[in-house]
């Protein structure tokens, strides 16, 4: 009987420990898109270059241009991930992108776009939209 009590839980830990990676893993591409928005809004070419795929990387400079010379920030982000096919990731996100330009602000609102997300080198990168 206690053979079977430590097989039990044995099986019960390698359950709650397959679920833990499975939703770390969930949550690593919406985690890819929030960085990217982070560094757009905070102008950072650097940091943005590293979390796009290289066939994005041009259409990321273009849209991180559009915001130098605003304060901008995020406003109640979330995003989520919606659909999972191998190493491609749909996510969609909520809240907005408030920019700030002669003292007049404005926000654009996340939603609408879903981001196109890939495992390239073990990681995710934003790599365009769908």
């Amino acid at each position: 009987m206690k053979k079977y009590k430590i097989i039990l839980l044995l099986l019960i830990g390698i359950a709650l420990f397959l679920m833990s990676c499975s939703s770390d893993s969930r949550a690593a591409a919406p985690k890819a898109v929030e960085k990217y928005l982070q560094a757009l809004v905070e102008e950072d070419a650097n940091r943005l270059s590293m979390l796009v795929c290289k066939d994005f990387e041009q259409q990321a400079r273009l849209e991180l241009d559009s915001f130098i010379g605003v304060k901008a920030s995020l406003k109640n982000m979330k995003c989520d991930q919606s659909v999972t096919d191998g190493d491609v990731a749909l996510v969609t996100c909520s809240g907005s992108i408030v920019a700030t330009y002669n003292n007049e602000q404005q926000e654009l609102p996340l939603t609408g776009r879903t981001y196109r997300v890939i495992m390239e080198g073990g990681d995710w990168l934003v790599c365009g939209y769908q």
